[in-house]
């Protein structure tokens, strides 16, 4: 499929509509549609991205319905927006896909689409910040940040630029990596990475993916990390994150080998559809971030035991490190800011639910698609100092 990418200074500067003959423009469309009339309207005041998005072909816009863009609008995030041109111009970016997908093309197997959104303030991914698409129950849904959903209401709008879907929330904007593991009470992780002063480069690095064990995992090595060096902790760290490499969920193949930051590699297995990294479970995969990806695994990655793999019957990850004792309590949490917000399950049926139901992963899911406008926007004040 041919993708045509707009840039942001199209996007922000291009003038004037190429006529269109054979179906509605997006205006029109937009306008014309009872459950996009606001979106339309709200657009309507941006006349030069307006203008950019009706001319260009080949995209897929996501337009949040009238009940979900009024209350975007209507919460305390309203006066936020209309004070950061900046900002909005990004969340409308993110919802328009880099090619043309109909709903008869999305399967039960993820597809990570890029969207317009490259604006390195909020996106550090080549090629656009992506959005997951998926049938879940029958149902076309959207993930973006934080594992919020968005489910599709009213399906196949075509307009002269391609298609249109109405989405029953506004997607949230993937936070960076420090904010996404507060997010997702991976407070360990966070204090860790803080300790090997390493947080920083990983948050500005480009295109990574990260398997980030949960409090749990930390805290079943203890005794080991107790003695670790922090040259050694850092080592254990980089083992965890690829770099350059943006590994999504649909991706990842059984047998498939990655080296790390570290220069080590890890081994991919699939067994019985769960998804092992070395011995240890992805327990909640896809959470995307400003600068790529990170899955949540059920043990700590063991850069001298490589070639830990799981039993072929294995329904949960197993330790790398031997001989390694509880800790009492979690480690490297002391001063660690508690999540004011969660990633979501968004109320997706248990069989398929994005978020682990354990807490030792993810703190209380939300039970909906929408984060609240403290999440949604404070990616804002999360990525300029990514």
């Amino acid at each position: 499929m041919h993708l045509k990418k707009v840039s942001i200074a199209a996007l922000l500067g291009a003038v004037g509509v190429q006529a269109q003959n054979t179906t509605q423009s997006l205006n029109a469309t937009l306008a014309g549609n009872n459950q996009t009339s606001q979106l339309a309207m709200y657009l309507g005041m941006y006349p030069n991205l307006l203008s950019t998005l009706a001319g260009a072909t080949n995209i897929t816009l996501l337009a949040p319905s009238n009940n979900a863009f009024s209350t975007l609008l209507n919460s305390s995030i309203g006066p936020m927006l209309a004070a950061n041109p900046g900002l909005i111009q990004a969340v409308l970016q993110y919802h328009v896909l880099n090619g043309t997908y109909p709903a008869s093309a999305v399967t039960s197997t993820p597809a990570f689409i890029p969207s317009l959104l490259t604006n390195q303030t909020y996106s550090n991914v080549t090629g656009g910040q992506r959005v997951e698409c998926v049938t879940v129950g029958g149902n076309v849904t959207f993930y973006s940040g934080l594992l919020a959903n968005a489910s599709v209401v009213q399906p196949n709008l075509n307009f002269s630029g391609g298609v249109i879907h109405v989405i029953d929330h506004v997607l949230t904007l993937p936070v960076n990596i420090s904010a996404a593991a507060t997010a997702a009470n991976l407070t360990a992780l966070a204090g860790a990475l803080n300790v090997s002063s390493l947080l920083g480069p990983i948050n500005a690095a480009r295109d990574v993916t990260i398997f980030a064990p949960n409090n749990a995992a930390f805290q079943s090595i203890g005794s080991a990390l107790a003695n670790a060096s922090v040259a050694d902790l850092a080592g254990i760290l980089k083992y965890h994150v690829l770099n350059g490499t943006l590994g999504y969920s649909s991706m990842l193949s059984n047998g498939s080998s990655y080296q790390t930051m570290n220069g080590g590699n890890i081994t991919v297995t699939i067994n019985n559809g769960s998804v092992f990294v070395n011995s240890a479970k992805v327990v909640t995969p896809d959470v995307l971030v400003a600068n790529g990806v990170i899955h949540i695994i059920d043990n700590v990655l063991n850069p001298n035991a490589t070639s830990a793999t799981p039993s072929a019957s294995a329904t949960s990850g197993a330790p790398a490190f031997s001989g390694a004792s509880s800790a009492s309590s979690v480690p490297f949490t002391s001063g660690q800011a508690a999540p004011t917000s969660s990633i979501a399950s968004g109320g997706v049926p248990a069989a398929t639910s994005k978020a682990s139901s354990s807490t030792a992963g993810a703190s209380s899911p939300m039970k909906t698609g929408a984060v609240g406008a403290a999440a949604l926007f404070g990616a804002g004040a999360a990525f300029i100092n990514y």
